[in-house]
Order: C-alpha cells, then structure tokens, then sequence
C-alpha cells in the first residue's frame, strides 16, 4: 500500500502488516492503516473498512476494523483475533458487589466465540448475538440492554405481553449497571481468546476466577474444526467375536508401532484371559518402550498422536509422561501424569533457595499442585501452568511468561502508571530471584502428593534446605478431587474374595 490506496483483501493486507513489522520493529507501535472497499449491509453502496493489524501488550495479536458507508453514514466496529487459536478454552468468573460502580470499568475483550452470562438475571448473550469487540463490563451490558430496547416500539403492538416482560427484566438488567445489585459475570471461551482485566495483577483478584479447560467436540465443531464422527453402534444381533477381529485386524493395519501391545493387553484383561494377560504384558510392557494413543490436537482439532511412557522416579513414585504433536499445525506439547493410587495424604515440600545449584534441582509439579514465593506474595492456585517437568529456574521463567500473557493491558498506552510501575517491580523483582542476590522460599502445595523436587545429597533426609511435609487433605480438598463420592466398596470385596479362594 505504499501509495495509499486500498488492498485488496484481509490476507494482503496482513501480510504488508507482517513483512513491515520484521523490516523495523522499532516502528511496529505505529503500524499502518489499511483501507478495504466494502459493500454497506444497510444501503447496499460500497464503503470503506479500514483495518489496523496490532498487538495488545502481554496478549495477542488482534486486528481492528471500523467500517464508515458515506451514503447512509452507517458505521460499525469489531476485533477480530489475528493470533493462533488456544490450546484450551477458558471462562472467567467475575463477582461484582453492589455499590463497587469501579469493578464496571474493568476492561473485557471478547471474542466471536465468547458467550457472556449473568446467572442472577438467568441472561446469557451467545456467540452469533455480539461479535468479538474490546470493551468493558458496564459497556457489554449497555449495549445488551440497548439491542433489547431498540424493537421495544413494534413488540408492544404485535405482543405486548412479551414487551411488557421486556421492560421489567431491562429495569433490573440496568439495576446492575448501576451497580445497586450484586452480580456475577461470566466470560466462556471455548477459543480460549477472551479476557477480563485484573487491575490486582500478578497478584490473585478475590473477585476474578480463571478456569482452563478441555474442549469437547461440539465446540470444536462451532469453532470450525473438522472433528471424526464417533462411530454409531449398529442396530440389532452383531457378531461380536468377528467384529473384534474385524476391529484387531484393522488396528494392526492402521496404528503406529507401540499402540498395538496396549490395545491387545486392554483388550485381554476386558476379556479376562489369565495366560493372555500375562503373554501381554511380558511382550509389550518393556521399559524402553512407548506406547501411542491416538489424539486429537488442541489447537486445529487434527487427527494426531499421542506417545506415553510409564517409569519409576527414585524416592517418589511411578509417573506417566506425555507428549503430543501434530503433524499438520506444529502444535507440541507435554505432559506428566502420576499413576499408581492416590495417597492417602497430601504433601507440601518447602525448598529454600540459596545457591545456584538450588536453581537447577529438577522440579515436577503436577496438575493439581500450587505454587508459593512469600518473598513475592506470588500464589498459583491450583491447575495454573498444568503438569510440567522442568527446573526450579524453568519454573519461574515459566511463571514469568504466563503472567506476561494471560494479564493484559498493563503496559498500554491507557495504562494507569501505577500500573505499569507495579508491572515493573514485580518482573524486578522476579528477576531477583534468577540471579538470587536475596535468598528466597519455593512451595509446592499438592493435595495429591504427585509434586517432586530433587535433593541434592545422597538422602532426601540430609538435604537441610528441602523439607517434605505430609498432611490430611481437608474436606474441601477431596471434595475438589473427588474424592468424597469415590465408592470402591463394590472393587474392594471381589478383591477379598478373589484373595481368600
């Protein structure tokens, strides 16, 4: 676009936003302007969408367009995501209390994906109802309440018993815009793209929850990624002895080395098949092997592989190692699974770091555990960063970069300096800890005891800078876990019959 004329299309013009951003980075905060032709959907003229490619700091990527039809002065805004999808979706809970008119302010970015819902109110705005905008939370609810009140005039004549429900559900929809009510806002992503700003950041919000999770094939149908259709059982009498070899005989075809053993030892003990189980697992449970599973990939919901390992750490317990990828977008990742029961306490291990050899003990920290620094009054509660084998520098380099991405608008141009000058003491002071000229504390809190760190003398009990505590888990915890409404009554007594015959 050197002459300022319009582009093309999108593609092109993200594309020059691209290749002039890696020719002058030092010019990437003023990126270019671009202009589309577009057809206006109100009058059918063409009018002009202009598109700005940019970064939200600690973020993503997002491209801004605002269209402005010259004949019938129609205009429109929305942000669309120009970044790559996330591994997982995410839902943010926000409690406001009635009378904190400033949590209102706090600012939301939502993506096309995202379903916004008030559970008091029972409201819910889908996906299709706002598109991907950067707003607040009073604005969100603002413009909800308007769209509602715009066809107002033509309800009352066709149905004015809906309008008049209409008007009295707007009254307390704008009762909390107001803030004269508590409420609670959520924020659902299954694309993992939205977000609501915590202005206590890198500390925890008492008021804002984030929670990760799985997504299941029908929202990765809606987000338009081709998913396998289960296969539908068939109707009537089937023959199940050929339909199994029919099953084995494809499966030997089709899967990749490794997974053939674990499906034939699963497929013995279904059966249970004494001399078949042994034969199983003396064949394929060698402890170099690693056995694939097959997958579908978290970002492009592609066919993939998964490949796991099943070993024994020393002084800990026998662990599952994970790792996926995807032939199709690249996308890699990695994960650690405690196996064996689940003990029957908690632990907390306590490591005092005072020297550069402290900074390379391997550290495995599970789904479920949590993560402390007093020094910092820095708290990851559990589920933050997932199952991870690194170090003790690694985990706070990885702490570092999660905080960076997931806490928006802290540097922006709109930024309070309190702010940025908070953002700025903390990653200070998380750079402190790297080069330890103070020495500091690391607690790994995990109710499921599947947490580890390496000690660095020949004895865990001689290491005077690591102690390792057991607790009973609290109600609330295994409540959390599950484990409140875990019966193995039924397992335990054909175990002891099994035992006595």
């Amino acid at each position: 676009m050197e002459n300022g004329g319009p582009v093309v299309d999108l593609r092109s013009a993200a594309d020059a936003v691209a290749v002039e951003e890696r020719e002058d980075d030092a010019a990437a905060s003023v990126a270019p302007l671009h202009e589309i032709e577009s057809l206006c959907m109100r009058c059918g003229e063409n009018g002009t969408t202009r598109l700005l490619l940019t970064r939200i700091p600690h973020f993503r990527e997002i491209v801004l367009m605002a269209f402005d039809c010259p004949h019938c002065n129609e205009r429109n805004n929305e942000v669309q995501f120009a970044g790559e999808l996330q591994p997982r979706g995410c839902c943010y809970r926000l409690e406001v209390p009635a009378g904190h008119s400033e949590i209102l302010n706090r600012q939301v970015v939502k993506s096309d994906s995202a379903t916004i819902k008030v559970p008091e109110l029972d409201f819910e705005i889908p996906p299709e109802s706002q598109r991907g905008k950067l707003s607040t939370v009073e604005g969100i609810l603002v413009r909800a309440a308007d769209e509602l009140e715009a066809l107002q005039g033509e309800r009352k004549k066709v149905d004015p018993v809906t309008a008049e429900a209409i008007d009295q559900f707007l009254i307390k929809l704008r009762s909390l815009v107001s803030g004269s009510s508590a409420f609670t806002f959520i924020l659902d992503d299954p694309a993992g793209n939205s977000f609501i700003e915590n202005p206590l950041a890198p500390s925890s919000d008492p008021l804002l929850s984030i929670r990760f999770y799985e997504r299941t094939k029908e929202q990765q149908a809606s987000l338009g990624f081709l998913v396998d259709p289960s296969p539908e059982m068939p109707e009537g009498h089937v023959d199940t002895d050929a339909l199994a070899e029919t099953n084995s005989a494809s499966i030997m075809q089709q899967e990749p080395h490794g997974s053939v053993g674990a499906l034939a030892g699963r497929r013995a003990i279904a059966q249970g098949k004494t001399e078949e189980v042994a034969a199983a697992l003396c064949r394929y449970s060698a402890p170099e092997e690693v056995d694939t599973l097959p997958s579908t990939c978290g970002a492009c919901g592609a066919s993939c592989v998964t490949r796991f390992h099943s070993t024994k750490i020393p002084y800990f317990r026998e662990v599952v190692v994970m790792a996926t990828t995807c032939d199709l977008c690249g996308y890699r990742s990695s994960e650690l699974k405690a196996g064996g029961e689940i003990p029957p306490k908690g632990k907390r291990i306590t490591l005092f770091v005072r020297n550069p050899e402290d900074l390379s003990r391997d550290v495995i920290k599970a789904d479920m555990a949590s993560v402390k620094v007093p020094e910092l009054d820095l708290e990851l509660t559990s589920g933050t960063l997932g199952g991870i084998v690194t170090t003790v520098e690694g985990l706070i380099t990885k702490i570092s970069e999660n905080l960076e991405r997931v806490h928006g608008f802290s540097l922006g141009d709109s930024s309070d300096e309190w702010k940025i000058k908070k953002w700025q003491d903390f990653k200070s002071n998380l750079s402190k800890l790297l080069s330890l000229e103070e020495p500091w504390t690391l607690i790994v809190d995990d109710a499921l005891a599947s947490s580890f760190v390496s000690f660095t003398t020949d004895s865990p009990d001689d290491d005077k800078q690591l102690i390792v505590e057991e607790y009973e888990r609290s109600w609330e915890q295994n409540e959390e876990l599950g484990l409140n409404d875990m019966d193995t009554s039924s397992a335990d007594n054909a175990y002891n019959i099994t035992g006595k015959e």
